[in-house]
């Protein structure tokens, strides 16, 4: 009990940061209580419903949404939510695995081998 608490905590901090909580929730879920990968995607999306409210409204207070350039972008992911969800339908469970677990890994080296990049300075004052 105490582990699901942290895994959710932790989650949460690194999806308001915009680190990818999702990833670590469902490695969590898939890794360490042999949950089925649909059923850990399943709680996942659950999982971040409130949490995904709750950043909007503080990021919204601090204006850092740009909602012009932010609902074309939602539409396409509407749309593309729909093709994810055809497709979790129709792979098989040991599959989508695979392909959640190769995704993670492009991901992982990507940022390794990247160069950072220094990012432009905010003027106004601070977040």
């Amino acid at each position: 009990m105490v582990w699901n608490i942290l895994a959710a905590f932790f989650s949460g901090v690194a999806a308001s940061l915009g680190l990818g909580g999702g990833g670590i929730l469902l490695l969590y879920l898939v890794l360490a209580l042999n949950m089925e990968q649909l059923t850990a995607q399943g709680i996942n999306l659950i999982f971040f419903l409130p949490c995904a409210v709750i950043a909007i409204i503080f990021y919204t207070k601090k204006h850092l949404i740009d909602w012009k350039a932010a609902l074309p972008i939602m539409a396409g992911g509407l749309l593309g939510v729909g093709l994810g969800v055809w497709l979790a339908g129709a792979v098989s469970a040991e599959w989508l695995s695979r392909i959640f677990g190769g995704f993670l890994l492009l991901l992982g080296l990507r940022e390794f081998f990247s160069k950072n990049k220094e990012q432009p300075k905010k003027s106004g004052g601070s977040c």
